[in-house]
């Protein structure tokens, strides 16, 4: 058991250490404490992503907050994903999410390495 496991499972423990000790000690500790918050945020933007919206829900997700008759002509012009059955319209988060990055513009430095990459394999 190293000193890590030993503190864990004893935490009103005292001891003494020296620097080395603690430093792989506190580099124990943020090193899980960063793997266990990775985990919970990939759970819960999956669990997020699979969200179905109605009509008033996406208008206060997407940035700029449309107006609905905006969004219905998004829909009559086929320019926004949307899912339909009978009268109700649902909106799948992740497809919107799609959607909205499909209007990405690259930055000048990304279209630097991009033409860069492109002569280099030329």
């Amino acid at each position: 058991m190293n000193l890590y496991d030993l503190l864990q499972s004893n935490p009103n423990l005292n001891i003494t250490i020296n620097s080395g000790q603690l430093i792989d000690v506190i580099d124990k500790s943020i090193s899980k404490a960063i793997s266990e918050t990775c985990q919970l945020l990939h759970e819960n933007s999956s669990i997020e992503k699979d969200r179905w919206l109605n009509i008033d829900e996406l208008q206060e997700y997407l940035p700029d907050h449309p107006a609905k008759a905006t969004i219905y002509g998004w829909i009559c012009s086929r320019q926004i994903p949307y899912h339909k059955n009978g009268k109700k319209l649902r909106f799948l988060q992740k497809e919107i999410d799609e959607y909205l990055m499909q209007g990405k513009r690259k930055t000048v430095n990304e279209l630097l390495v991009e033409s860069a990459s492109a002569r280099k394999n030329k």
